[in-house]
């Protein structure tokens, strides 16, 4: 019975530091997702505020919490500061904390966070910038196989036949957009605007190796669902024909593998 009790406690106080690590991670992947399109260093200098560029304590740098206490608002003057960075905090704590859940203490939850929090970094900079770096693709593409539960083989067939097929028929939407679109709504912008970005292929290929074939189906089902709205948002009020897919990816690939939708599907079909 006392080792029962000391086993439940260890596994809360294990739940709560994957919450609080996950949020200190969340606060480094701010600095990322600032930094990195910018090529700036991630190491110096120290974060400061974007409106007056005051030096941030650290007591004023607590992830989550000082964000709370000082109302959205620089400390020193006063200025709001962007909800994204509690967003960030938020999402990167929630999910570390889902993903030891799920999985425990393993080689494939220390790949999956490690592969999240990349995710979470091109999303937001895909959010902002509406183009993300390289280098970062091909992380989470190689993390990929480190965190999924299928063999490299089929990890690899997966990744080429869902990627492959996306291809094709990105290149079929493309012919039709620029092509028939762009004639009948006499929208020159339409010509050279393409269905999928160069960077929403290795995302579609790392939803293969994470979720399979089926499940990958379903997750860029879901994906295309969520971004409907925000698309039309973009089309009708802001004028801007080009919506960011990676993060709509993500949430497609996250909502699959945290509620299990594949199986889910099964049993009610």
């Amino acid at each position: 019975m006392t080792l029962l009790v000391i086993i439940i406690i260890e596994r809360e106080d294990l739940e709560v530091f994957s919450f609080i690590f996950g949020a200190v991670i969340g606060s480094f992947l701010n600095v990322l997702i600032l930094r990195l399109p910018e090529h700036k260093s991630i190491v110096t200098p120290r974060s400061a505020c974007p409106s007056c560029n005051h030096i941030i304590a650290w007591y004023y740098n607590i992830p989550l919490f000082s964000y709370i206490f000082l109302k959205g608002s620089c400390a020193y003057c006063k200025e709001k500061i962007s909800l994204q960075y509690f967003i960030v905090e938020l999402l990167s704590a929630s999910l570390t904390l889902a993903l030891f859940l799920k999985l425990g203490i393993s080689n494939e939850f220390y790949f999956m966070c490690l592969l999240i929090y990349v995710c979470i970094t091109l999303s937001f900079i895909d959010f902002k910038y509406k183009a993300v770096p390289d280098y970062l693709l091909l992380i989470v593409l190689i993390l990929s196989f480190f965190a999924s539960s299928y063999s490299f083989l089929d990890s690899i067939k997966n990744a080429f036949l869902f990627s492959g097929a996306f291809v094709l028929l990105n290149f079929v939407i493309t012919f039709y957009i620029q092509n028939i679109k762009s004639r009948v709504l006499k929208n020159e912008d339409l010509k050279t605007q393409e269905a999928l970005g160069d960077g929403d292929i290795p995302i579609i290929a790392t939803i293969a190796v994470i979720l399979g074939i089926k499940a990958g189906l379903i997750a860029i089902f879901l994906a295309a669902i969520f971004a409907i709205i925000p698309s039309i948002y973009s089309n009708i009020i802001k004028k801007d024909i080009q919506t960011p897919f990676i993060p709509y990816l993500v949430l497609g690939m996250l909502s699959t593998y945290f509620f299990d939708l594949e199986n889910i599907l099964k049993v009610l079909f």
